[in-house]
């Protein structure tokens, strides 16, 4: 563990993949912030809402969206406690997020770090300034004990 707090969004990003993790989905979670106000929360729903895009960054994408009434999220940020998928990372960059915030990366299914890196293709329409390891043990042992699970 940190000798550092996790900053309050990430922690909220946490909270909401345990809540995830509660209702059987794969425990991720995502918070968007604007200017320093906490706009949209969300958790993996791919099986609850039977829809396969109903991620937590997209479903938080979409909650910020509504808020603000506009599809552009210019000037926030999101938190999400693992490094996004190709799709993911396609829909921040399509609503032109300013800031990523991950825990964990994704060395099998993540676009960011790892495998398709969608922001450092030339086809891609916005790069947010991306951070990752913040809540990166929380977010990792969540995530292997849910899988352990399921063994």
């Amino acid at each position: 563990m940190s000798r550092w707090p996790l900053p309050e969004p990430m922690q909220l990003a946490l909270a909401e993949a345990r809540k995830g993790e509660s209702a059987g989905e794969v425990p991720i979670g995502a918070v968007i912030v604007k200017d320093g106000a906490v706009i949209a929360a969300a958790h993996n729903q791919p099986r609850g809402l039977h829809d396969p895009t109903a991620h937590a960054e997209v479903l938080a994408i979409r909650a910020a969206a509504a808020a603000l009434g506009n599809e552009r999220l210019d000037g926030c940020e999101l938190w999400v406690t693992l490094e996004p998928c190709p799709m993911c990372a396609g829909a921040i960059s399509h609503a032109r997020i300013g800031k990523l915030y991950y825990a964990a990366p994704d060395p099998k299914g993540g676009a960011v770090e790892h495998g398709a890196r969608v922001f450092d293709q030339a086809q891609c329409l916005h790069r947010p300034e991306v951070y990752s390891g913040m809540g990166e043990g929380e977010a990792a042992e969540l995530l292997r004990a849910f899988f352990a699970a399921r063994r």
